[in-house]
């Protein structure tokens, strides 16, 4: 797509803005501790301060009033530049529900917190319960005016560092797997709830919760009681976008830092990136890449023409294609930069290890494919 003179000045902008902000490791270290952490309060501020953060939240509750395609150049550009707010697409992942379902009051809150650079979360899978969500457990009881939840939350990204989780809960069991099923907004210091550590190969990032009679109030519901099935199911194609577009800005970060590491690498007499083999797998990736891009922002115009509802294939295929672009993209580079791919200093192990989560994630690409047979009548 063509963006207007606004969006590539936008585009522009926050280019810049990482450049200058978090371009070199010692930038990335300052912001995080050392690595250690996944998510920089400081960075978050700033980029507050700029107005940039829900950009595609609705205007009448304090966001940016813009659309996806913009969200998905803040995105793009923020992943390619190694900006550490990666649970901000946790944020908006669990704002889109919010946007859809909740009540003006939730959404006020949701909407101030994330262009203030504060953070939300949502929980859905179980120890018993990832691509199976119908399998939840987790206990929701109401009791006069309130819920008590009893039960554990696994993989939960973002719950340590935010204001408010969204909670998949089952309140009912009387009908199928897919129904009694309710959405509750649980403010993450609520007394009873435990948030523990997941580690993993990354900086703090995902998180199991324990749920020990942790009471919210009716009010709490988003969207229908014993329904929320249905809200899962729609607004879907936003968060598959979401991961979708921050893999592009992934995997063009690695491209770029692989070009520049074969035109200053010298071996044989000459720079590496005058053999032949180098070239075209370049040439490759950026190929795949570019058309990965184009449709990326071909989805996000649908679904700023409101068309969301019927883009369950072509979200499926954006996250599918574009989160093992990503992966290939980190692993060729890192085979192209030899053994200093390996190192922390040039960054590309970090790259690597990012790389390999999106695809399992927000929907395994297993099921991302089931999602894309069917749909073609299989």
């Amino acid at each position: 797509m063509q963006f207007t003179d606004e969006q590539q000045q936008f585009a522009n902008a926050i280019r810049k803005f990482c450049d200058a902000e978090c371009s070199t490791l010692s930038q990335r270290d300052l912001l995080t501790e050392n690595g250690t952490l996944a998510n920089s309060p400081a960075l978050l501020k700033k980029f507050s301060k700029l107005g940039w953060l829900g950009v595609s939240l609705p205007e009448e509750f304090g966001g940016g009033g813009a659309g996806m395609v913009d969200e998905c150049i803040f995105l793009e550009e923020t992943s390619r530049g190694l900006a550490p707010i990666t649970a901000y697409s946790s944020s908006l992942t669990a704002a889109q529900t919010y946007m859809r379902y909740g009540t003006d009051e939730q959404k006020k809150t949701v909407v101030a917190n994330m262009t203030a650079g504060k953070l939300e979360s949502i929980a859905l899978s179980e120890p018993g319960a990832g691509s199976d969500l119908g399998g939840v457990r987790i206990k929701s009881e109401r009791v006069g005016d309130h819920y008590v939840i009893n039960g554990q939350k696994t993989w939960t990204s973002a719950a340590h560092v935010a204001e408010n989780i969204l909670v998949l809960t089952r309140e009912d069991t009387s009908g199928s797997k897919h129904q009694g099923l309710t959405l509750l907004m649980v403010p993450a210091n609520a007394p009873g709830l435990k948030i523990h550590e997941i580690r993993t190969m990354e900086a703090h990032t995902v998180n199991d919760l324990y749920f020990t009679d942790v009471e919210v109030p009716v009010d709490a519901v988003v969207g229908e009681p014993r329904n929320a099935w249905k809200h899962l199911m729609r607004g879907l194609n936003v968060e598959r976008l979401i991961i979708a577009t921050m893999s592009i800005g992934a995997a063009q970060r690695s491209l770029d830092d692989a070009i520049a590491f074969v035109k200053e690498r010298e071996q044989f007499g000459r720079t590496i990136s005058s053999f032949q083999a180098i070239r075209h797998r370049i040439a490759d990736l950026a190929t795949e890449i570019e058309y990965c891009r184009t449709f990326v922002y071909h989805v996000a115009e649908r679904i700023d023409a409101g068309e969301e509802d019927s883009l369950d294939r072509q979200g499926s295929m954006a996250k599918l294609k574009c989160t093992e672009v990503a992966k290939k993209a980190a692993l060729e580079a890192m085979q192209m930069m030899g053994g200093y791919g390996y190192t922390r200093e040039y960054g590309m192990e970090e790259q690597v290890r990012r790389s390999l989560a999106p695809p399992i994630y927000g929907g395994t690409n297993e099921i991302q494919r089931e999602i894309i047979s069917k749909s073609l009548g299989l």
